[in-house]
C-alpha cells in the first residue's frame, strides 16, 4: 500500500499523540500548551494532516489558518530522514497558502534537527521566544 497524506479522523487521535510524545526534540513538557480543545480545532477546521503508510500514522502536521503559523509538525522517531518531514511540511504551507497567508511562522527549539530542518527549507531565525525557541518566518 503506497503512503498517502490525508486529513486526519477523530480515530487517529491516539496515534498522533503517541507520534507527539515520542520525539526526542520539541519535546512537549507543559501538557497545558497543547490541549484536547486546542487539537480538535485543527481537526474540525483546517485539518491535521497525517502521512499513512500500510495502514499506520507516521507523522503529522497542522497549520493555524487564522495567524499563518505552524502548529505542529511531527514524524515517529524511528522514521525520521525518509522525506515524510518535507511532504507535511509542504502540506501544512499549502494549507496557509490556500487561506491567503503569503508567509508563514513557527516556533522550535534551538539547535535541534528541526531547527536545521527549517533552516535548510529557506525559513530565517528572526528571533526567540519567551520560552526560549527560535522563531522562524519564511515564503509560503
Amino acid at each position: 500500500m503506497p503512503a498517502t497524506i490525508r486529513r486526519a479522523t477523530e480515530a487517529d487521535h491516539p496515534r498522533i499523540t503517541e507520534i507527539r510524545n515520542s520525539v526526542t526534540e520539541n519535546v512537549l513538557r507543559d501538557p497545558s500548551r497543547v490541549t484536547v480543545e486546542m487539537y480538535k480545532w485543527f481537526e474540525q477546521n483546517p485539518g491535521v494532516w497525517v502521512w499513512e503508510e500500510n495502514g499506520r500514522i507516521l507523522g503529522f502536521s497542522a497549520a493555524d489558518t487564522r495567524d499563518g503559523t505552524i502548529w505542529a509538525l511531527f514524524i515517529d522517531p524511528t522514521q525520521e530522514g525518509r522525506g515524510i518531514g518535507q511532504a507535511l511540511f509542504a502540506k501544512a504551507c499549502h494549507v496557509l497558502r490556500e487561506a491567503g497567508h503569503t508567509t508563514g511562522a513557527l516556533t522550535t527549539q534551538p539547535g535541534s534537527r528541526a531547527d536545521r530542518f527549517y533552516q535548510r527549507a529557506g525559513w530565517k531565525a528572526v528571533g526567540t521566544s519567551e520560552r526560549g525557541e527560535r522563531i522562524f518566518h519564511g515564503e509560503l
